[in-house]
């Protein structure tokens, strides 16, 4: 589920105005931690998550290992934010942050 950069550009567009809707910190992908996740991408498709780890070689191995565990595709990373895409089938139209931004944009 590779994704161009056309459209990698449409979804950090979407996502600057986004806030972090996980958190990751110390104790790391827990059971709690990877449920939020599924259950946010399920709902929003597109999330940004949070990671509150000092080291930048430890988020970055944090987040690869997120983005397999959740079958998702990283976006873009700024600092300590990573913005994380993976595509719902079945959107609920009014949560999705893909197609809420699409019918703003719209006339």
């Amino acid at each position: 589920m590779s994704l161009t950069n056309e459209q990698k550009k449409h979804y950090r567009t979407i996502g600057h105005q986004l806030k972090p809707v996980l958190t990751v910190a110390e104790a790391g992908l827990t059971e709690g931690v990877l449920a939020e996740l599924e259950r946010a991408l399920n709902d929003h498709e597109l999330i940004k998550v949070q990671f509150r780890l000092p080291e930048r070689d430890d988020r970055r191995t944090l987040i690869s290992t997120l983005c397999q565990q959740g079958r998702c595709e990283l976006v873009q990373t700024i600092g300590k934010m990573a913005l994380v895409y993976r595509k719902n089938p079945q959107p609920n139209r009014q949560l999705s942050n893909i197609h809420r931004h699409s019918s703003q944009s719209q006339p």
